[in-house]
């Protein structure tokens, strides 16, 4: 590869990464909206109940990793390997397939809320809040799960740019929203959610106008000799199945904390889990950038320009880890302020959380991106371990941390992920496994 050929896959790097960047806004920048509006304007139990009903959106972010996820790499081989038809058939399959769930979601949120509600929450002075921010959220489920689609979808086939812009006006239609349904109109948390939906929406509508350029290779079809399903599963399983023990590790640390440390203590986890929401952004967008155009290197077979692009991927995700943790040390008690802490007990107790969690989830960063790299090498079973690994093994040290050293529960996170990366390394050694590319295709 020339110098040309690597400026200008540099710029293309860049390009998907910025845009990849902007779509994890979407499903990260609208709960830290809502925790900061929700806490200043409602109080503490609100941001509580926002945190306790993460699970629900983690559950809906695994499905979308399963189906989006998965077909989005498969769609990106594809037209690497200018195999139009069929990443029009991945397409076609993702965008119905998420459709689909959102709906039985909403279902879900008419017919069983209290029982959902039940299942997240067992305090009876944050029931109530988790309950109404819960309902809607289920409500406008669809658009949760479209705009995920979409956004994946649209990025890959070539239009990163209009992702961008939609997830930039999604969210500004969200933030103005939460002010004035809460403020205004009076609906308290249930407008916080509400602004969140009507926001996926905005964005699905402007990102419908990839479908007037004529470099579109999205389109509906049902005709291909191959099936589809087992194939978006199987390159999704991996990040699904993080994101699943994600969801498990959700429930378990909330009622951990919860009874354990009580509402200061589930207030000052909240906002630490609002602070992985952007390690997170960072972390999805290069996550994301790897699976597109790491893909579509993978499709043509170009090992150099695939290492430049891991390379430019572990460099950039290093220097966001070292700016956000910097950030927090600086000044952890303006953030416990920015989330609406006023008692003294809650900034000490977030003081201290933050400081901690900022270190923990830097090794987190690198084993999920180390993940994606094992599964772009085609080491399934290695990709498959750091799946389950990334948050099962927090749960039993965290339930240990909270019988044996209470005072030290924060730090849980830290001593798994640790451990994680000492196995990591161990598994690789003893697997003597070696990064090769597929084959160029033919």
């Amino acid at each position: 590869m020339n110098s040309e050929e690597r400026s200008a896959l540099t710029t293309q790097f860049w390009r998907f990464l910025w845009s990849a960047i902007l779509i994890a806004l979407s499903g990260c920048l609208g709960n830290v909206v809502d925790s900061i509006i929700v806490g200043n304007l409602i109080g503490g139990d609100g941001v509580s109940a926002i945190n306790l009903s993460k699970p629900v959106v983690q559950f809906m972010f695994t499905i979308s990793m399963l189906i989006s996820a998965g077909a989005g790499m498969l769609v990106g081989m594809a037209l690497g390997k200018q195999d139009h038809q069929r990443a029009a058939y991945i397409y076609t399959h993702s965008f119905f397939g998420s459709l689909v769930f959102g709906l039985l979601l909403t279902v879900c949120g008419f017919l069983f809320p209290d029982l959902i509600t039940g299942w997240l929450c067992q305090n009876e002075h944050l029931f109530q809040p988790t309950r109404d921010y819960l309902v809607v959220m289920l409500w406008g489920a669809p658009a949760y799960m479209v705009m995920w689609a979409l956004s994946t979808m649209v990025g890959v086939d070539g239009s990163p740019r209009l992702v961008s812009i939609a997830i930039l006006i999604d969210n500004a239609v969200n933030l103005g929203l939460d002010i004035v349904f809460i403020q205004y109109l009076g609906w308290g948390i249930e407008g916080s959610s509400a602004a969140t939906v009507v926001g996926h929406l905005v964005g699905i509508v402007i990102m419908l106008r990839h479908w007037l350029y004529a470099d579109n290779h999205l389109h509906f079809t049902h005709v291909h000799e191959q099936p589809a399903w087992g194939s978006i599963i199987s390159q999704g399983a991996p990040l699904a199945v993080a994101s699943i023990c994600l969801t498990l590790l959700l429930l378990s640390a909330n009622s951990i904390v919860l009874s354990s440390l009580g509402r200061t203590g589930i207030f000052a986890f909240a906002v630490c889990m609002n602070l992985l929401q952007i390690y997170n952004l960072f972390l999805s967008g290069t996550c994301r950038t790897l699976q597109s155009l790491g893909a579509i290197q993978v499709g043509k077979g170009d090992q150099e320009a695939f290492r430049l692009i891991l390379r430019k991927a572990f460099s950039f995700i290093t220097i966001a880890m070292i700016l956000t943790c910097v950030f927090v040390w600086i000044d952890p008690q303006a953030i416990a302020h920015l989330f609406g802490a006023n008692e003294p007990a809650q900034i000490a107790e977030t003081d201290h959380a933050l400081r901690v969690f900022s270190l923990s989830f830097i090794p987190f960063c690198y084993i999920y991106v180390v993940m994606i790299v094992y599964k772009l090498y085609n080491c399934h079973k290695m990709a498959l371990f750091i799946s389950f690994a990334l948050s099962l093994t927090v749960i039993p040290v965290m339930w240990l941390m909270a019988r044996l050293m209470p005072d030290y529960l924060w730090y849980s996170y830290l001593i798994a992920y640790v451990i994680e990366v000492l196995a990591i390394v161990a598994l690789h050694k003893m697997g003597h496994m070696r990064f090769e590319l597929p084959k160029k295709a033919k």
